[in-house]
């Protein structure tokens, strides 16, 4: 007989009569969709009590007891976390003020003294008891004569060695350290009209040498008239400031040690510069072009090679002009010109002149000093503009050439080619002589006490200075170059 087991499927709930029903339902949904509508039925929530007697079993309280033992807890913890930040903050702000108003120490009158940290002078004073200490000034007339014992100012106040003004010692903090002294007041003038005069500048150029700058200055000084308000007197108070004069010096290039030598070319480009331009670079030789504004508009290339190879640029002014005989306007026009081709052209600024035929007179350089950084000439002239030869050239400058020298060679389309042809020959024989060619920045810089004065790459003037006048004598006279 056969052994089989017989399968039933599992026993399902049957939904009650007459209940809206939506598929299978687990024992609480059951329930939750067996209330009737509109009756009241109570949550865990409603307590442990109520649910015990309104049918719901006894055992399930304990979850809402615990609820509302983890709500105290974490209320009480949140109370704690408020008085320790409430206490840190108090603490905090205690803290700032404590160090907003701690005490420092200064020097007063060579004793320390303490106040507390940013009070004023004014403070100071009322803190020691020095009100009574000191006299004060008097007021007086604008003739020196008293108008008033005591009228002037009531201390006389240093803080670090300035003159603190009375108006302003409420104002003056102190911070810790200062050295603070407090005198007898000083005398004040009754307040007065000015009538001012102002004292132009002079200039004066004094020295030899191939380079000129400017030495000192011009700044304008002032007298004064006044008339007391008070009083009505009228007094001439003669200079109240002292004029600062202008001072032009030229001179030469001392080398501390080594020897030296710069060389220069001027009136380029050419269209010979290229070739000069190879000869240097063949024998690594830097020199310094000074260039003509209007020749470089005319070979703009040439002068662009200049400057990318490395060597210094100066003007040689606009055009072939001698400046000692333009007018102010004539001659600023010619400076700047020259130097804005040069910008223009190759994208250096320069204010290095050359001055055409070395002719810059005083009253040229109280008309341009505020245009050029100096004004530089030659020590030997290498005489190729003559046209004597490449050989006479050569032996022209090797046989003269002294430590410190500034050569002049030219660089025009009439001396250019022979001067190409000279220079070659003449790097070489100063080379076996010992002299090294540099540009003239270089130059300046070997001679320690000149570097200390000169920048040639900057004009210096200061914000005070104004340009001078010149003496009737010296209107037209050249500045001095004389070489060495």
């Amino acid at each position: 007989m056969l052994n089989h087991t017989t399968s039933y499927p599992p026993k399902r709930p049957h939904p009650r009569r007459n209940q809206k029903t939506t598929g299978y339902q687990l024992p609480r949904g059951r329930a939750r969709a067996a209330r009737r509508p509109g009756a009241t039925y109570l949550n865990h929530s409603q307590g442990f009590g109520s649910a015990g007697r309104r049918g719901y079993g006894v055992n399930r309280a304990p979850r809402l007891t615990l609820r509302q033992s983890g709500g105290r807890r974490n209320n009480a913890r949140r109370s704690y976390a408020i008085v320790i930040v409430g206490c840190a903050l108090l603490f905090f702000v205690a803290s700032v003020i404590w160090y907003l108003n701690r005490g420092v120490t200064i020097t007063l009158n060579g004793e320390e003294a303490s106040i507390h940290i940013n009070g004023t002078v004014a403070q100071l004073i009322e803190n020691e008891g020095l009100d009574e200490q000191y006299d004060a000034g008097d007021l007086l007339a604008v003739d020196d004569s008293v108008l008033e014992r005591g009228g002037g100012d009531r201390y006389s106040v240093q803080v670090n060695g300035k003159k603190i003004a009375m108006d302003d010692l409420s104002n003056v903090q102190l911070s810790g350290g200062e050295k603070v002294k407090i005198a007898d007041g000083a005398d004040k003038y009754e307040k007065h009209d000015v009538k001012a005069t102002k004292i132009e500048p002079t200039i004066t150029v004094d020295g030899t040498g191939a380079i000129g700058y400017v030495k000192t200055w011009g700044v304008p000084g002032r007298s004064e008239v006044w008339t007391g308000k008070q009083s009505g007197i009228v007094k001439d108070r003669g200079v109240v400031q002292k004029v600062q004069n202008c001072e032009v010096v030229y001179r030469s290039v001392t080398p501390d040690k080594g020897n030296y030598v710069a060389l220069t070319f001027d009136e380029g480009p050419s269209e010979y510069t290229q070739k000069i331009l190879d000869v240097l670079n063949e024998k690594g030789v830097k020199a310094t072009f000074f260039l003509q504004g209007k020749a470089v508009e005319e070979n703009v290339a040439a002068a662009k090679a200049i400057a990318d190879a490395g060597h210094e640029l100066g003007s040689n002014a606009y055009t072939d002009t001698n400046l000692t005989k333009l007018s102010d306007d004539d001659l600023r026009s010619q400076l700047t010109s020259g130097f804005d081709a040069i910008k223009d052209a190759t994208g250096t600024s320069t204010c290095l002149l050359r001055a055409p035929y070395a002719a810059f007179s005083a009253k040229n350089w109280a008309e341009g000093m505020d245009l050029v950084s100096a004004v530089v000439s030659w020590n030997l002239d290498s005489g190729d503009w003559l046209l004597p030869g490449a050989s006479s050239v050569v032996d022209t400058v090797v046989g003269s050439v002294r430590n410190g020298n500034i050569v002049l060679l030219t660089d025009n389309d009439a001396t250019g080619s022979q001067t190409a042809e000279a220079l070659g020959d003449l790097i070489d024989q100063l080379q076996d002589k010992g002299y090294k060619l540099v540009t003239l920045s270089e130059l300046v810089a070997t001679d320690k006490d000149l570097a200390k004065e000169l920048d040639l790459s900057q004009v210096s003037m200061p914000d005070d200075a104004v340009l001078p006048s010149v003496a009737a004598k010296d209107a037209a006279g050249d500045a001095n170059t004389a070489a060495e």
